[in-house]
């Protein structure tokens, strides 16, 4: 089915609010690398009907499927931004209750075709939440999606920064018993994902309070980041039919929008999380470590404290910094209550 191209983005990023005070080693598939076609619909199984997690209506989507899993609840959607039904994974905390409060992580997983919304389940997130009070939503965002509106699409929409941001998070709100603040969200992604946390954060300088990259790029205009930006283009043709997340040219005016390095200070007063592997024969560390280098000091010279990590080793979620990175967000967000 061949559309014409999708328009422009119509989300208006909001304005800047006043400062907020600060109250087992898996390789994945590359993201600079092919994309294989949709992966098909995993069933979570039944569970123990979870009582505030009934489908709510809100922002556009419409509810066509939902699985209880007991901690894991399981959605999918229709919606007008995306040509396909997207669906999404919610974690619950143990004892989950609406008469309660929680903050929420919004977990982005990599591009390939064995990425998506599943992925970090089957990496162990409920072991690495197991008695903490926290909510992680992991939504789909396409084999090449790169979290973004794109330029063209001949296969419909494919708006995945509509979706997540202008639809799922108020669903998600609507849906669950979740602190709907800047303090209460905090966002991380894995490689593609992570370039996707951080163009989330800036982009939306209210909506979350902490921000991760594991592996993921945060510079599209560096040496490196050039690459990135030309790879973005390259994977999203599979994924659009020939469209191209940034275009041919490249539509300078996206790429600004979306790259980190142009948007330093809306970091400030975040809690901030990076790590990227070192092995320079991995194709996608190699790329992507330069322009965490420089995104990391950048934030340094403005002043904004961050962490950093750089590990041996290649392009891959690491479990102890993903389970650090989870304690460290849910020291930094408000707490359940």
């Amino acid at each position: 089915m061949t559309q014409k191209p999708d328009h422009p983005m119509t989300l208006d990023p909001p304005r800047p609010p006043a400062r907020p005070a600060r109250s087992r080693g898996i390789n994945r598939r590359s993201m600079l690398k092919g994309v294989g076609g949709a992966a098909a619909l995993a069933a979570v199984g039944a569970g123990v009907s979870v009582a505030g997690a009934a489908p709510a209506q809100a922002a556009g989507l419409s509810v066509v499927e939902h699985q209880d899993g007991g901690r894991m609840q399981y959605y999918r959607f229709s919606t007008p931004s995306i040509a396909w039904n997207p669906a999404v994974n919610v974690l619950l905390p143990d004892g989950y209750t609406p008469a309660r409060r929680y903050p929420v992580l919004y977990l982005l997983h990599g591009g390939g075709g064995d990425n998506d919304f599943r992925i970090f389940d089957k990496l162990g997130i409920r072991d690495y939440t197991v008695g903490r009070e926290l909510i992680v939503v992991m939504p789909d965002g396409g084999t090449a999606g790169w979290y973004s509106n794109p330029v063209s699409s001949h296969v419909g929409p494919r708006n995945w920064e509509t979706f997540h941001v202008g639809e799922l998070i108020p669903w998600v709100d609507a849906t669950f018993s979740t602190i709907a603040e800047f303090a209460g969200r905090a966002v991380s992604g894995f490689s593609m994902g992570g370039l996707g946390a951080l163009k989330y954060t800036a982009k939306y300088y209210g909506h979350f309070a902490s921000v991760s990259c594991h592996s993921g790029p945060a510079d599209l205009r560096g040496t490196d980041g050039a690459a990135i930006t030309h790879w973005a283009n390259l994977t999203s043709m599979v994924e659009l039919g020939g469209g191209m997340v940034y275009g041919s040219p490249w539509d300078e005016a996206r790429v600004s929008a979306d790259n980190p390095m142009e948007h330093i200070e809306n970091y400030r007063g975040k809690r901030i999380f990076l790590v990227c592997g070192t092995d320079p024969v991995d194709q996608n560390e190699k790329h992507v470590l330069p322009t965490q280098r420089t995104f990391g000091g950048a934030l340094a010279a403005a002043g904004i404290p961050h962490e950093r990590y750089e590990d041996a080793g290649g392009h891959l979620v690491r479990p102890e910094r993903l389970q650090q990175d989870i304690d460290g967000i849910i020291a930094h967000l408000t707490k359940a209550g």
